[in-house]
Order: structure tokens, then sequence, then C-alpha cells
């Protein structure tokens, strides 16, 4: 069903809550790709939740699910090129949230480094991603 014409509406409709950015975080920025890793996150997501964002996400084209090749009962998560494609905003996430958030736990260097060149932390991340 289309609700709008607005860009960001359309990327809320895609990942406008809370759970799915912090899979795509988890993804991006700690390389997390087996349920019980995503699961295991500093914020504790039920694990209907969990399942219901990474089939959403999955269906969405912005991860891609497969079958562990060590253990055929666990499933891998990959991001795919359109969920790489969200790293600009996160890293925009943090950089504002830095600045009105003071309590915010960023890796130290990480804001200067992005308002520096932000071009090379956003290929550092996806050089690892990839």
């Amino acid at each position: 069903m289309k609700r709008s014409d607005c860009p960001i509406s359309k990327v809320l409709d895609l990942v406008g809550d809370k759970w799915s950015l912090l899979i795509l975080r988890d993804m991006l920025f700690f390389g997390k790709e087996i349920y019980s890793d995503l699961q295991n996150s500093d914020e504790k997501m039920a694990t209907n939740i969990l399942s219901t964002r990474l089939e959403k996400l999955e269906q969405e084209g912005l991860i891609s699910k497969r079958a562990s090749e060590q253990d055929k009962r666990k499933k891998l998560y990959k991001l795919t090129e359109k969920g790489i494609d969200m790293l600009p905003i996160l890293l925009d996430m943090i950089v504002w949230s830095t600045k009105y958030a003071p309590d915010t736990e960023v890796p130290e260097g990480l804001v200067e480094k992005l308002k520096q060149d932000r071009e090379s932390v956003i290929k550092h991340f996806s050089i690892r991603i990839e």
C-alpha cells in the first residue's frame, strides 16, 4: 500500500522502527550475521520482534538469508547492496546523536573523522562489509 511519494516517508516505510535500524547497525558496524548474535545485542530484542524485522528486511531487499555452510540449521544474514547503502544514513545519525545526546557512546575520533573525511569512513566500513 502506497502512503506517500515523500522520500523520507518511503525510507521510514522500509526501516522506520528502532529494531530494524539496530539490526542494520549490528550488521554494518559489528559484522553480526547469525540470529543469536543479533539477539545478544545490548538492547535485548525479543525473539518475535527480531524474527519479524529480519523477515521484513529480507522482503525489502536490505538483507539476504542463507544456510551456514558449517551448520545447515543456522541461517546467515548478509547485507545486500541496498542494505550497505544505509551506512551513510546511520553515520549521520551518529553525528547528530553526539551533538544532541552528549551521553552517547561513540568510538573515539569517529565523529571528527566523519567531519574531516566522511567518504573514507564510508569506504572503510563498506570494504569491511563486502
